[in-house]
Parts: C-alpha cells; sequence; structure tokens
C-alpha cells in the first residue's frame, strides 16, 4: 500500500539570508573622522573600496586583504598622499562590527522549521568572523563567494545556495539588503525580501513561526 504524500504547507522551504547590513553592521565613525581630517568627503574611501574593479578581485578570492588595501589606497591617489591613503584603507578594514541580535534570533528560529543558508559576497576571513561573532553554529551552509567563486547578483550563487539546502529555487525565501540582489533572486522564482530593518524579515518569516 502506498503512504500518501503530505503536501508541505510551509510558505517556503528554506531561508537564504544575507550577512553584512542584515546580521552584521560596522561602525564607520572612526572613519568619517578621519576623512573629514583629511578634507575628504565622508564616504570616499568606501567608495573607492567598493567600485566592482577594486573589491570584485578580493570578493572572487582572487587577492587577499593586503592586496586590496593596496589597490584601494591607489585608488585614492592623487586625493590624498600614499600614507595617509593606506591608512584610511587600514582603517577601513579594521571597522568594528555588531550583531543585530534580534535578526540572530528570528533566524534561530527559522532554522528549526526549515533550513537556512548565508550567501554572502564576503572575505577569507569570513569563517574568523562568524566565529568571532559566535555565529559559526548560526546557519545549516555558508555559501561566502570568496570560496564558491561567484558573486551576487550572478544567478548561479544563488542556484548553488538553494542546492546546498536541498530545496527547488521556487522554494526559497531570500533576505539582503540590497535591492539589485534581490531581485536578481526574484527573477530565478524565488520569495525576495528587500532588508532595511528587522521588522522586514519578522513580517516574511511570520506565516512560518505562527506569529
Amino acid at each position: 500500500m502506498t503512504t500518501p504524500l503530505i503536501p508541505d504547507r510551509r510558505p517556503f522551504g528554506a531561508v537564504l539570508c544575507d550577512l553584512d547590513n542584515v546580521i552584521r553592521h560596522y561602525d564607520t565613525s572612526r572613519l568619517a573622522e578621519r576623512e573629514r581630517a583629511a578634507g575628504l568627503a565622508e564616504g570616499t574611501t568606501a567608495k573607492v573600496a567598493f567600485e566592482p574593479a577594486t573589491d570584485l578581485p578580493m570578493l572572487l578570492g582572487e587577492i587577499g586583504e593586503e592586496e586590496w588595501i593596496e589597490s584601494i589606497a591607489l585608488g585614492l591617489s592623487g586625493q590624498v598622499s600614499p600614507e595617509l591613503a593606506r591608512e584610511l584603507a587600514t582603517t577601513l578594514l579594521g571597522s568594528p562590527f555588531s550583531v543585530d541580535e534580534e535578526v540572530v534570533a528570528l533566524l534561530r528560529r527559522v532554522r528549526t522549521h526549515v533550513p537556512l543558508v548565508l550567501v554572502t559576497n564576503a572575505t577569507t576571513r569570513l569563517e574568523d568572523d562568524l566565529l568571532t561573532m559566535g555565529l559559526d553554529d548560526l546557519a545549516d551552509h555558508v555559501v561566502s563567494s570568496a570560496r564558491v567563486r561567484l558573486v551576487k547578483p550572478d544567478r548561479e550563487i544563488y542556484e548553488l545556495a538553494a542546492a546546498r539546502a536541498g530545496v527547488a529555487v521556487e522554494r526559497c525565501l531570500f533576505v539582503d539588503d540590497r535591492l539589485e540582489n534581490v531581485e536578481a533572486a526574484v527573477a530565478l522564482g524565488m520569495t525576495g525580501v528587500h532588508f532595511r530593518e528587522s521588522a522586514d524579515l519578522r513580517a516574511a518569516v511570520g506565516g512560518l513561526l505562527g506569529d
């Protein structure tokens, strides 16, 4: 006798979640002070650092942090001295970070219902950072761009994350603070959440958690 299949009534079968600006938040106030003292507009260093030509090799694991610092310093050349450019780049890289405990608590509850996968554009020090934050056990899987050599919004990194979760892409909820990353996930058939505050995540997973 064949056992009838029980339909899965959960709103989704896995949660794929970004790390930075969702779970982890950086304090760049010290960098801003350094920039103002140097006569630069606040955010100048970050603008140079996160230009695709500068940070993509690092996110793909092709260069290390020291080489990234040199690339940022080169991008700042002409605006400040070489010594100050390197200091600003180093300050950016060393910016302290904190964890949104409300988001972490929500995700730990989510994981009791469905697989949780962190999907992040990150450097090779991600694993150490997760240990430092006490989050090395937060997710079932971690898909780091520097390890898999794929970056969001490349469709392959989403497909890989869904495969790690063991769930069809159409059954995934994807959470990210960058709209272009969310739009890429939605284009694949995922449900997307553009994260701006913890209430966005809470609303998205409420049906799963019974809240």
